[in-house]
């Protein structure tokens, strides 16, 4: 039961974003990296890594939390670690050479769901299994529904 509320939650915190940018388009889209480059010349990040994005992440995290009776300020953790996740990944793609918005399968799953599953284990009710059952669950999740949601125009790529 613990797993599926931090599945539940991970799926709300990268959810989020998307959300927001559907319904905002381009306005308050502050890229974190803020356009700057890297000493290879590549961005830091990318434009899709955003202020609007991590914020969208932590508040509407924080609300899930409190719908499933965990306190806000753990759905704000969960919410926060699960972008700190997504923009490490980012940064390690753009080092890879990889374009932002690019595939890399695991690289793009596990960071955004490890991290927050693993260093807020407590407070989520997770053991060492429901921390890698979480994980997986989330990659299996985002693997198999990413192409039905691009289908109904939701995400802008299949994967």
């Amino acid at each position: 039961m613990n797993e599926l509320v931090a599945l539940f939650l991970l799926v709300v915190a990268n959810g989020a974003p998307v959300v927001v940018r559907d319904l905002l388009g381009s306005r308050l889209a502050w890229p974190l990296d803020a356009g700057r480059r890297a000493p290879d010349g590549r961005r830091w990040l990318g434009p899709s890594k955003t202020l609007r994005g991590v914020l969208s992440a932590v508040s509407c995290t924080s609300l899930a939390a409190a719908l499933v009776g965990l306190p806000w300020l753990v759905g704000a953790e969960v919410g926060l670690l699960a972008m700190v996740g997504d923009v490490l990944a980012s940064f390690v793609k753009r080092r890879m050479g990889i374009a932002s918005s690019g595939r890399a399968p695991g690289l793009d799953q596990i960071p955004e769901s490890l991290l927050p599953a693993a260093v807020l284990s407590g407070p989520l009710g997770l053991d060492g299994i429901g921390v890698l059952v979480v994980t997986a669950a989330f990659f299996v999740l985002e693997v198999t529904i990413s192409p039905v949601l691009y289908r109904l125009g939701i995400r802008q790529r299949p994967y």
